[in-house]
């Protein structure tokens, strides 16, 4: 994989965020990496990771990116361990993004920003019950499977009724998250 050539176009591009809290980004890698086990046996092969990919809409040249996760891989072992995912995770971080928080001003509010603009596929300022199925899909997450499950997501937060939720709404939802202490 060519990172350089990459770097500049990827970093305003990305549909990933960061959040400021170690403890919550590894809590989110976690939920990342039992996502893309599909057969939940702690290993992500380089099979798994590639259809997560395509199914994100991220089409990897499967070659390029062999070479890539097989040095993460340790001797012996069929896939990424998470320590591993981790590791990987972290050097694709500093080699398009430049590590923690290059992407954003380093606000807390950009990284809301960044995040709401993931969910909000149109661009037109608000996540629609059918904008947030689609997310969930690409995810795998089986909240997505009926769109009155993902109506309900969207009422729950909706402090105005509209039916949609708005910049406000979600970051008033995402201060609200409370995270288990491990």
């Amino acid at each position: 994989m060519e990172f350089n050539n990459e770097k500049k176009k990827l970093s305003r591009q990305s549909s990933s965020f960061r959040l400021r809290s170690p403890s919550l980004n590894a809590l989110r890698l976690h939920r990342v990496f039992d996502l893309f086990d599909k057969n939940n046996d702690g290993f992500i092969t380089v099979e798994e990771l590639s259809q997560a990919l395509s199914r994100l809409g991220l089409e990897a040249d499967f070659s390029d990116l062999k070479s890539t996760v097989d040095s993460f891989i340790k001797p012996d072992k069929t896939g990424l361990r998470f320590d591993d995912f981790a590791a990987l995770h972290k050097t694709l971080d500093e080699s398009f993004f430049g590590g923690e928080g290059s992407c954003c001003d380093g606000s807390p509010e950009s990284d809301l920003e960044e995040a709401f603009n993931v969910f909000d596929e149109d661009g037109d300022g608000f996540i629609s019950a059918v904008e947030l199925q689609k997310v969930l899909k690409k995810l795998g997450l089986p909240e997505a499977g009926e769109i009155e499950q993902v109506e309900k997501m969207i009422v729950s937060v909706d402090s105005n009724h509209d039916g949609r939720v708005d910049f406000f709404e979600f970051k008033n939802m995402m201060q609200t998250v409370v995270v288990p202490s491990s």
